[in-house]
């Protein structure tokens, strides 16, 4: 699959969202596992948790999903739920996402085809931005 926007692809909607580590790292020592099986999925919690800053990989992944939902206009909720989206690694180490069946419904409905994102991340704030595109 071509993740970029491809000639004569529409883009039909934007995100963005940034957040700070510390926040995730908060949640995380007062709620442990149980926000983690909220908010993300086992793909995620395992590449996360096999880190050596884990929180960093956890606020990327949580401005993604954050971001993604934003591309919908729904946020997230009863249309996109925090695992409908997992972000996982293509083989260049790109970041890709994995949409569920609620997440692939919704993509069909607003007319896309693609999910695209990019992540960032330092010792205090991470940030994603997704484009969900109509190739």
């Amino acid at each position: 699959m071509n993740l970029s926007l491809p000639p004569g692809g529409v883009l039909v909607g934007l995100g963005c969202d940034l957040i700070d580590v510390q926040r995730i790292r908060d949640v995380l020592d007062r709620h442990g596992d149980r926000f983690l099986d909220r908010v993300f999925t086992p793909e995620e919690r395992a590449y996360c948790m096999g880190m050596a800053h884990p929180h960093k990989h956890l606020a990327a992944r949580w401005a993604a999903k954050e971001a993604i939902s934003k591309t919908f206009t729904t946020g997230i909720g009863a249309e996109l739920g925090w695992k409908s989206m997992s972000v996982y690694h293509g083989e260049r180490s790109e970041p890709l996402v994995r949409l569920d069946e609620k997440g692939a419904a919704l993509l069909a409905q607003v007319g896309a085809t693609h999910v695209l994102i990019s992540l960032s991340h330092t010792e205090t704030a991470a940030m994603a931005v997704a484009a969900i595109v109509r190739a």
